[in-house]
């Protein structure tokens, strides 16, 4: 009697566990779910077990700040896009209308010094048309959908056409690029605009931080690397290269805004790019998945 008594004890127990292990898994399964998917319905148990529904409920209740909490973020990050937009939109008007009055006041015979302090203006005035112009593109960017149109592009060619549209200026710093590409086709599904913007922020970088000479290369595998001296750089501005608006002193012009589009591009192309600084050099690392 004993025995069968400690076998329904044993039984009941071993229903009990399968029924826990069974809500757990429904409470882990739907808090997945409704973490992937933008839902406002609510984790639901078959279970009957107090604790296990409560614990449901506590998790639900989570849940429902969480996405109110998500909502006012998303909201705030939508109306700052926009302010951004429109007041960098704004701003190219008067700026496009004092650089056509400078140009006219050039034009007039001047003084000395009057045509010294008409250089400070015009040298002040482009840095702000630069840093406005970069604003805007980056708010577009930023607003833009991250589904963007793709096509088979050969990152070898890619990157030969973006060093050779950059020769003339690579060349007034004297910098000769030493360009390594394997022969091997590296083929990857990108969006050609989104790529070539990304090369060229990457070059202007390498024109900004070198110390007079860059390293291209790109692998079998496709890691695409930018390395070059930059011995004012320190570890600790290299942490920060890819943060919206920061610049260093060695920057000239610099709006701080390059490294970060070209991260917002590469990530919307499921793509990685990271920075690291060894002895003197800087290495700029470019990585797309072949899946996208």
């Amino acid at each position: 009697m004993i025995y069968g008594l400690l076998t329904v004890i044993i039984v009941c127990l071993c229903i009990k566990i399968y029924l826990l292990k069974k809500s757990a898994k429904e409470i882990s399964e739907g808090f997945a779910e409704k973490l992937k998917i933008d839902t406002n319905t609510l984790i639901n148990l078959s279970s009957n077990d107090k604790d296990m529904r409560n614990l449901a409920a506590s998790i639900n209740t989570q849940l429902k700040i969480l996405r109110k909490e998500h909502y006012r973020y998303t909201l705030g990050d939508t109306e700052l896009k926009n302010a951004v937009t429109n007041i960098s939109h704004d701003l190219r008007t008067p700026l496009t209308a004092i650089c056509g009055y400078l140009d006219i006041i050039k034009r007039i015979e001047k003084s000395e010094q009057l045509e010294k302090y008409l250089e400070i203006i015009t040298d002040r005035t482009e840095i702000m048309k630069q840093l406005t112009e970069e604003l805007f593109k980056y708010s577009i960017i930023l607003s833009a959908s991250d589904d963007l149109e793709v096509e088979d592009i050969s990152l070898n060619q890619a990157l030969e056409d973006s060093i050779m549209g950059y020769y003339a200026a690579l060349n007034e710093r004297s910098i000769v690029p030493q360009i390594d590409l394997t022969d091997q086709k590296i083929v990857r599904r990108l969006n050609a605009a989104a790529l070539s913007r990304i090369f060229s922020n990457l070059l202007n970088n390498a024109i900004k931080y070198s110390d007079g000479d860059l390293h291209i290369s790109l692998s079998d595998s496709g890691v695409i690397n930018f390395t070059n001296t930059a011995k004012n750089l320190t570890p600790v501005q290299v942490e920060h290269l890819f943060d919206r608006f920061y610049t260093v002193e060695t920057a000239r012009n610099s709006t701080g805004l390059g490294l970060s589009i070209a991260r917002k591009l590469v990530e919307q192309m499921n793509g990685s790019i990271t920075a690291k600084k060894i002895d003197d050099k800087l290495s700029i690392t470019l990585y797309f998945d072949n899946k996208f």
